[in-house]
């Protein structure tokens, strides 16, 4: 069942069997995301929409988790590292849905996938000049936990697309883009503190200690991207997207925590649970005010 939230000529698709994610979003006549998967990808899941990643964000090296003195090891479903959780591609059962809102939950069982069992919520809602995200993790059993956001967003044939991260710092990572827990000034291609086409730039970088919200701008519309906590913002570049992700903790928090790093993991005890929000807020370019009604474009590319 795909759930369809609508809001003054703002439009939103959420697919529940498809981790829940948001599927589309159509702001000023145009769909902002990636709305189909990538079938040529490594792991088609993770290419497209937006899907929350949860109850751990971006790659775990080698898929070696170690917890409380054991060490798991999870599936490598990407390369030799497990990567972005593991509710993106789990069916979530709809709790609650109006026409501007829906609730989804999951029963996240202890699998070889992500060994403790926790209950799983999302809540997206929809207005005309913003859609808000809010995700919950209530653990059955000590564990830790971290919860991000990976947003695929479309550009329009050969259109600019400027982002704007308000962070001073990098994570230095490996050729496979593993962190090493060094912190790199950016500097170059990194230096996003000020509006920059990116999709002439290879991206995959965390970004940490970021002070605001980050931007996304097609040349029709601004988008502003807020999240609490935020540990880090990964940017990720394509030739047909771009993606800004804010997550609560750094990618590999486990394994950095535990070599003394402050990566924002946060540690449950049974019972406890965790929130994190995020909200994307928009108006037309040069505007003030949301952006209007219109159409979905009928000859956009998919990707």
């Amino acid at each position: 069942m795909i759930v369809r939230l609508a809001a003054d000529g703002v439009s939103a698709t959420v697919d529940p069997v498809a981790g829940g994610r948001l599927a589309s979003l159509v702001v000023g006549g145009r769909e902002r995301l990636i709305d189909v998967p990538n079938l040529r990808a490594e792991l088609p899941a993770i290419s497209w929409g937006s899907f929350a990643m949860i109850p751990w964000v971006g790659r775990i090296r080698h898929g070696q988790l170690t917890w409380a003195g054991t060490t798991f090891a999870l599936p490598r479903n990407l390369g030799e590292h497990a990567i972005h959780g593991a509710a993106f591609d789990q069916t979530w059962a709809v709790t609650a849905v109006d026409e501007r809102s829906v609730e989804l939950r999951l029963s996240l069982a202890a699998t070889a996938r992500w060994p403790f069992a926790a209950e799983l919520v999302q809540v997206i809602a929809l207005t005309p000049d913003a859609i808000a995200f809010r995700a919950e993790v209530r653990a059955e059993r000590a564990m830790p936990v971290a919860i991000g956001w990976h947003p695929w967003f479309r550009r329009h044939g050969d259109e600019p697309i400027e982002v704007t991260v308000p962070a001073e710092f990098v994570l230095e990572t490996t050729d496979d883009i593993i962190p090493t827990g060094v912190l790199l000034p950016v500097d170059g291609p990194t230096d996003l503190r000020r509006a920059v086409d990116v999709m002439d730039r290879r991206l995959d970088h965390a970004f940490v200690a970021v002070t605001g919200p980050c931007r996304v701008a097609w040349p029709d519309l601004e988008l502003s991207i807020d999240a609490e906590p935020v540990g880090s913002v990964v940017v990720h570049t394509t030739p047909t997207a771009v993606c800004v992700e804010p997550q609560t903790a750094w990618p590999d928090a486990v394994r950095l925590a535990a070599a003394g790093a402050a990566t924002g993991l946060v540690a449950l005890e049974a019972g406890d649970t965790f929130v994190a929000t995020s909200r994307w807020t928009w108006r037309r370019a040069g505007v003030d005010g949301p952006a209007g009604e219109g159409e979905r474009a009928g000859d956009e590319e998919r990707t």
